[in-house]
């Protein structure tokens, strides 16, 4: 059984909680965080030195970084999510990364200056945001899923990190691939519980 690592309401925690629901693997979730002040124990340095969660314990391997915990999990488990064709592979982990690179930075300066006012909020933060959420909604008028023709890790990677994004009380134009692509994950129960917090 899997030991995850990680408060639920985290959006990284909730990327490897969607994977585990959906290849209904075995696993106990613990509650790490700043807020829990466990993060910064010799113990938890040990296996995590970044301080951050989520972290998955599997035996005697400790694995941290959610995309690396999703890889992992999903080539342990021999989960059609990962194509094994490494040119199919290819277009999954490049949406991966793509949210690494350039999404998760506009992600996180929306999720700072969603809970500020309008007037103190950053001037590029919603444009930011746009350019790369108009990236994915073009995929999306292209394929059914972010990675082509199959649900793939990269909508699991991606789904809880988009989800909050259009969330943010933010005025952005309407990008209905997104929320076409949204309402198809929210009909999986897998996505549901792991965005519930």
């Amino acid at each position: 059984m899997y030991k995850l690592l990680g408060r639920a309401t985290s959006g990284n925690v909730q990327k490897v909680i969607f994977l585990l629901k959906e290849i209904n693997a075995a696993y106990e979730r613990v509650d790490y965080g700043r807020q829990f002040e466990n993060t910064t124990t010799p113990e938890y340095l040990a296996i995590n030195p970044t301080q951050k969660v989520p972290t998955l314990v599997d035996g005697d391997l400790t694995v941290w970084e959610s995309h690396t915990i999703l890889r992992y999990v999903a080539a342990k488990e021999k989960s059609a999510l990962i194509p094994t064709d490494i040119g199919a592979r290819t277009q999954v982990e490049r949406w991966m990364d793509w949210l690494l690179a350039a999404l998760n930075s506009a992600y996180l300066g929306g999720f700072r200056d969603a809970k500020k006012t309008e007037a103190e909020r950053a001037p590029d933060t919603v444009k930011n945001l746009v350019t790369e959420l108009t990236i994915l909604e073009k995929q999306l008028g292209k394929t059914p899923w972010v990675a082509g023709a199959e649900f793939s890790l990269a909508d699991i990677a991606l789904g809880p990190i988009v989800k909050r994004c259009v969330a943010f009380p933010f005025e952005m134009p309407a990008m209905p691939n997104i929320s076409a692509w949204l309402a198809k994950l929210a009909e999986r129960p897998a996505f549901v519980a792991a965005t519930a917090a």
